[in-house]
């Protein structure tokens, strides 16, 4: 079962991809991302993972049931196979294991050589190289299963909106094509056109604000606090930088307080010699 459901999002996300310039989401993607070539894509690289029981089933059928039943979607033809492996016995499904279990044989005898002909260099890149992957992969659940949890979307900005509005009537024939003349178009707006998007946007931020607080209590209440945004604290001052400014605060009242004596012994000074003046003179 959770073989076909992880092909069965696979090809739903291809599927939304494929057409998220096409309707109003477009609007949340401001950039493209550049392709990086990882290690383990290159020549030479790591050995492929073997296959699982069900992929290499799933691999046997598709083309069967496709070519059965030719007029209906690929995700329906991954449900039937999905169907089939389920209702299989032990002994229907022990050939595939078993093929499973010799290519997973095979594959760590593989990695094994792969790994003692890397440089310490190589094996560093391969293992951030790794960790990256990992992040990614735990970063796509956290967001299936807050979109599962029913987070509220992100507010968009005044650019997003109105990409969102005039991206179907846009110049070009490729997305990358479009973009360009839709930042184009917004560059040329006057300020007073650009108000109305920059107040929806304002407008935006205030109806996510709302739904977010209203989605913390529900989560609080069903016991997850773990999704809830944590409010970061203002650093508190350590101890030794209240003494420096105590000390500090210190010093500046003894140096006021010498300060004024002097001024009054100046001034006393000065009223002696005009008094000895004025005697001499009369």
């Amino acid at each position: 079962m959770a073989p076909f459901s992880l092909i069965s999002v696979s090809a739903s996300l291809f599927i939304k991809s494929f057409g998220l310039f096409s309707n109003a989401s477009a609007a949340r993607c401001s950039c493209a991302v550049p392709v990086i070539k990882n290690f383990s894509t290159t020549a030479g690289g790591p050995p492929k993972r073997p296959l699982t029981a069900y992929i290499r089933y799933v691999k046997e059928q598709q083309p069967i049931i496709s070519r059965q039943n030719p007029d209906i979607k690929i995700v329906e033809v991954m449900r039937k196979i999905a169907q089939q492996w389920r209702v299989m016995t032990p002994d229907q499904k022990r050939p595939f294991e078993e093929a499973s279990l010799a290519d997973r044989e095979q594959y760590k005898r593989a990695m094994e050589r792969f790994q003692a002909q890397l440089s310490p260099a190589q094996s560093a890149a391969l293992a951030e190289e790794k960790r990256q992957k990992m992040a990614k992969r735990r970063a796509i659940r956290k967001k299936r299963e807050l979109n599962s949890l029913g987070k509220p979307k992100r507010p968009r900005n005044a650019f997003n909106i109105f990409m969102s509005e005039h991206f179907e009537e846009a110049k070009g024939s490729t997305m990358q094509a479009k973009m360009k003349s839709l930042m184009e178009d917004w560059k040329g707006l006057y300020v007073s056109q650009k108000q109305i998007y920059i107040q929806l946007a304002e407008d935006d931020k205030v109806r996510y604000k709302n739904e977010m607080k209203s989605w913390e209590e529900h989560m609080r209440e069903i016991g997850r606090e773990d999704v809830i945004r944590r409010k970061e604290k203002k650093p508190r001052k350590t101890v030794t930088a209240a003494k420096g400014a105590r000390k500090k605060s210190k010093v500046v009242k003894i140096k006021t307080s010498a300060q004024k004596t002097a001024a009054k012994k100046k001034a006393t000074a000065s009223s002696a010699k005009k008094t000895v003046t004025r005697t001499k003179k009369a």
